[in-house]
């Protein structure tokens, strides 16, 4: 996986506008994100350890990739995440907790504005479909018009997608 790269900082070009970053979060973090200028920019970030760091790096990094990201836009008005509730083994949720954790401080910390959007939500919004299968998301990802990597960057834009349609749920 190639580590996300995104373009230049540049000034909120309108406070009516709102920035909006939709992420899947774990080792392989999918992410989206509406500037103020309406641009969507996406891709997927890699945070897992190296084979000499300890378990908590992929935090920090991830953590640091927040700061950039928030830095690059001019700003992030909300962020919305996939709000998992299940996870089929115990690594995989302790990973997701701690990932949860990181950014819910880090939101806290900016006065950025957090909401999480079940699962079974944003598969029914994409797909028409609550338990639809990864290939399934990335297939209705690419009916709207864009070409995710994998299914983690495809749940981003499509938590994106939601979030701008149905105005954070409240639509």
């Amino acid at each position: 996986m190639v580590p996300a790269t995104l373009p230049a900082p540049v000034a909120k070009a309108s406070p009516s506008i709102p920035s909006i970053l939709a992420l899947d979060l774990g080792s392989t973090t999918g992410w989206a994100l509406r500037n103020s200028r309406c641009r969507i920019l996406h891709g997927t970030a890699e945070f897992r350890p190296t084979r000499f760091e300890g378990g908590g790096m992929r935090y920090l990094r991830f953590g640091k990739w927040l700061d950039q990201t928030l830095d690059v836009t001019g700003g992030i008005d909300a962020v919305y995440f996939e709000e998992v509730r299940r996870h089929a083994g115990t690594d995989a949720a302790h990973i997701y907790g701690g990932f949860l954790a990181a950014l819910t401080a880090w939101c806290e910390q900016h006065g950025i504005a957090y909401q999480g959007v079940p699962v079974g939500t944003i598969k029914r919004f994409a797909t028409g479909k609550g338990n639809a299968d990864k290939a399934a998301m990335i297939a209705a990802v690419r009916e709207r018009g864009f070409e995710p990597a994998d299914d983690n960057e495809a749940d981003a834009i499509a938590i994106l997608l939601w979030a701008l349609e149905t105005n954070g749920g409240v639509a």
